[in-house]
Order: C-alpha cells, then sequence, then structure tokens
C-alpha cells in the first residue's frame, strides 16, 4: 500500500466514525471540514510506516490509531486558529474553521476531535492492554502534559525574550510528544523491548523538534501560497522562534543536525532487529530545505 492509499484510508476511518448517527449534524458537519481540509498526514503515516518497518502488517486498528492522532492533530488546528489563539483566517488555503462556521461551533469541533479519539481506539481489535497503553500516551502526548502544556507556554511568551532552553522546552511539549507519539505507539503495537522504546520516543521527540524548527524557518521564508495560512504571523505576534535566537542559516543548519541524529538512531534500530526503514528515512528527509 502506498502513501496515498494510506491517507485515504486514514481519512475513510475518520468519516466512517463520524457516519454513526450524529447528535447534531451540524457539528459534524464543521469536523469533516477541518478533516476534510487537506494537509500531509505526516503523523498517521509516520505510524503507519513504522508498524510496516517492523514487518507487521497493516490492520484496520492500526489505520484506527492512526486516525485518532490526525484527529487531535487537527483538532488542535482548529483552536491554534481561534481569535483568542494565533488569530488566522486561512487554513491550508481555505477559511479557517471558525470563519466558516463561526466560533463556538468550531470550539466544539475541536473539543470533539480531542475527545472521540479515546472511544475510536477503544473500538480498535487489540489487546485490552495494549488499547490501555495507547490511550495513556496519546492523552500524556496531547493534553496538560503535552501539546496543551507546550501550547499554555506559547502563549505565555508571546512579546517575552526566551531563550533557547525556554523555547525549546515550549516546542518539545507543543510539537514534539504528539510527533513523538507515532514511535512510541509503533513500539507498542510491534512489542519491542525498553531499549528499541526509548529509541523510538527519542527519535520522536527529534522528529518534533525538526518539524518546529522547519516550522519557523518557513514563517520567515515562504509565502501564502507555499504555506496555505499566513506567513509571518510569529514576527507580528513578536514570539521568540529559531530563526530570531540562532538566525535563519544556524537554525538552517539545527534542522539538518537533529534529523540526522533521528537517520542514525533508526540505523541503531535496524543493526539489532528485523527493521526496514527505507519509506520512514523518506519521510524524515523530505523535511530538509534546501535553498
Amino acid at each position: 500500500m502506498n502513501q496515498e492509499e494510506k491517507i485515504r484510508q486514514i481519512d475513510q476511518t475518520i468519516i466512517d466514525y463520524y457516519s454513526q448517527q450524529a447528535v447534531s449534524d451540524s457539528l459534524v458537519e464543521s469536523i469533516l471540514y477541518s478533516v476534510q481540509a487537506g494537509g500531509k498526514r505526516i503523523r498517521p503515516l509516520l505510524l503507519l510506516e513504522l508498524v510496516e518497518a517492523f514487518d507487521l502488517p497493516l490492520q484496520p486498528a492500526h489505520f484506527q490509531v492512526a486516525a485518532a492522532l490526525e484527529m487531535i492533530h487537527t483538532g488542535s488546528l482548529i483552536h491554534d486558529d481561534l481569535p483568542a489563539m494565533d488569530d488566522d483566517d486561512y487554513r491550508r488555503g481555505r477559511l479557517t474553521n471558525h470563519k466558516k462556521f463561526g466560533e463556538a461551533m468550531a470550539i466544539l469541533a475541536g473539543d470533539s476531535l480531542f475527545l472521540d479519539p479515546c472511544g475510536l481506539i477503544a473500538v480498535a481489535e487489540l489487546p485490552s492492554q495494549a488499547k490501555v497503553n495507547l490511550i495513556m500516551e496519546l492523552s500524556q502526548a496531547a493534553g496538560t502534559f503535552g501539546m496543551v502544556g507546550g501550547q499554555a507556554l506559547d502563549m505565555e511568551g508571546e512579546g517575552c525574550q526566551l531563550d533557547l532552553k525556554e523555547l525549546k522546552a515550549i516546542h518539545a511539549h507543543k510539537t514534539g510528544k504528539l510527533l513523538a507519539f507515532p514511535f512510541v505507539a509503533a513500539g507498542l503495537l510491534a512489542q519491542v523491548d525498553e531499549g528499541v522504546q526509548a529509541k523510538l520516543r527519542r527519535i520522536g521527540e527529534l522528529i518534533g523538534l525538526a518539524f518546529q524548527v522547519r516550522d519557523d524557518i518557513l514563517d520567515v521564508t515562504a509565502s501564502f501560497e507555499e504555506l496555505g495560512k499566513t506567513p509571518q504571523k510569529d514576527l507580528v505576534a513578536a514570539k521568540s522562534t529559531y530563526p530570531a535566537l540562532l538566525g535563519l542559516e544556524k537554525a538552517k543548519e539545527t534542522l539538518d543536525q537533529v534529523l540526522d541524529q533521528a537517520q542514525n538512531l533508526l540505523k541503531e534500530i535496524a543493526k539489532n532487529r528485523p527493521f526496514s526503514g527505507e519509506s520512514l528515512t523518506k519521510i524524515i528527509e523530505s523535511l530538509r530545505l534546501y535553498d
């Protein structure tokens, strides 16, 4: 199954979940508007590529876990765009959810996309302990001790001169935790030993850091057409970013160094057990920026 087919199956899994009898058709319409807005599906694709790298055939349950992850990511984007947060009118080249459906419905759509993933994983055909572990890890990655906690730090840091340590702390939680989840989840599904699991978690943390450094660079260098959203929002909000603290060239060097570290850890995993990471390597390499 190629990546386009995987993306279609991820999307269909989410649509199937919301095809059950709705309490509010307007809420489901708002949810699916953002789910179907496009995007590269990096997080769920990483999970599925990792599952295959450990020589596990993809099952509907794997797509349900991947879809749950994408649902939380989509919910976070809806809330990020709200006037009280980043206040953006466009996401992925079209109107943000609150501009299309109003702030109240956008908030509720985001709420649903944070809560429904636990129900989706709970009905997956996986061992009970595996489901408990996956839900626990996803909660830690997404909630108070992960993404939401990082978003709180990010808001508190607006207009402040943060140092590199403080900036890394923000993004280790805001971006890094949810990007580490695919690696942790794949390790749980493949039942790897603690040493491999620790390496997988570290790779995920590195990819999360790389993703944020890359996003900061693109906010400075890319156009609306390239981003699908308003550029230079961080500059206007006076946020501390990697280019602001390190300079643009040093930020690009940092991006490459972090990706190199992740690739080296993948090679270490492949030395000690059956692991085919070619597709995964391509996804990671796609995060590099070239002049």
